[in-house]
């Protein structure tokens, strides 16, 4: 049948510059030549078909997060921020941590969250304690975690975005933490890493994925609930942190418009990720001097 002359260009949501008169046949996205993956019906995105970059075997798909095709692709910023975290951890060692947390240490002292010290103008704490650790069991629970969700994550949406998500988690969990506990010593990647949480909640929606069936949704619950029971965790530290992910997730899609992985990073997009540590870095500050609490 002939196009109706007034039917509306359509674009590969994948890359938003290339039209198309492609869709696919589960989700009626519509697709470029160069996603569309042949199925017994139709064609199909890479998501529906079960493959991260369009391949259409088995044996391509590699590795999964449930839900999450890894494909080989490179996790560069996962696997740095695990080494830098282990590397700073040793140093706390070197100094006198001991395994099961206790000693003393100038990196904590120097490094770790502190209201009153971040009110006197040591302001580079609230990034610097996301890499302090407590004990081995702190360390090695959180980049286990990390591992899992950041290997998921940045297969999927790639290392810049990665950074982005992780950094604007990080601030947002410092943020949190001093909102909720400004005279307590804050540390841990806890809460950039309920930040990828966050911000694979906002992937799944868009993928059609049910959150609860993915796994991902029972992780969660149970970190709060960890959060909120066992003393000395910092509640406004994770609950920050998750909060942050899900806002810089939905601002990287276009604000909730687009695709988490394929949108346009332009103009209003950087502004919004700009503003979003922006915010996070003024409630630390206005934290930090007690202006504001919770």
């Amino acid at each position: 049948m002939p196009e109706s002359p007034t039917s509306a260009p359509q674009y590969c949501y994948r890359h938003p510059d290339r039209e198309t008169l492609l869709s696919c046949s589960q989700c009626e996205r519509p697709i470029c030549t160069s996603c569309m993956v042949p199925a017994p019906v139709g064609i199909r995105c890479p998501e529906c078909a079960g493959t991260a970059r369009g391949a259409g075997t088995q044996a391509q798909r590699g590795r999964s997060f449930r839900g999450i095709s890894v494909s080989g692709r490179r996790f560069t910023v996962t696997l740095t921020l695990i080494v830098i975290n282990v590397l700073i951890f040793l140093g706390e060692l070197a100094q006198g941590v001991g395994v099961s947390g206790g000693g003393n240490s100038s990196i904590i002292e120097h490094g770790g969250l502190y209201g009153p010290a971040v009110a006197n103008g040591e302001t580079w704490r609230i990034v610097t304690s996301g890499f302090i650790h407590e004990s081995v069991l702190h360390v090695a629970f959180n980049m286990w975690v990390l591992w899992v969700l950041g290997v998921a994550f940045e297969s999927y949406v790639g290392s810049r975005r990665m950074i982005i998500v992780y950094g604007i988690s990080l601030l947002w969990g410092a943020a949190g933490a001093l909102l909720f506990s400004p005279g307590v010593i804050t540390i841990g990647a806890s809460g950039a890493i309920f930040g990828l949480m966050g911000a694979l909640v906002v992937m799944f929606r868009q993928r059609g994925v049910a959150v609860m069936q993915s796994g991902l949704g029972v992780l969660i619950v149970l970190n709060l609930v960890f959060t909120l029971t066992v003393p000395g965790v910092s509640v406004g530290g994770h609950v920050g942190g998750l909060l942050g992910g899900v806002l810089a997730g939905l601002v990287l899609s276009g604000y909730g418009r687009g695709h988490i992985a394929y949108g346009r990073v332009n103009a209003s997009v950087a502004a919004g990720i700009l503003g979003l540590a922006g915010i996070a870095i003024a409630l630390c500050l206005l934290a930090a001097h007690g202006v504001i609490s919770v």
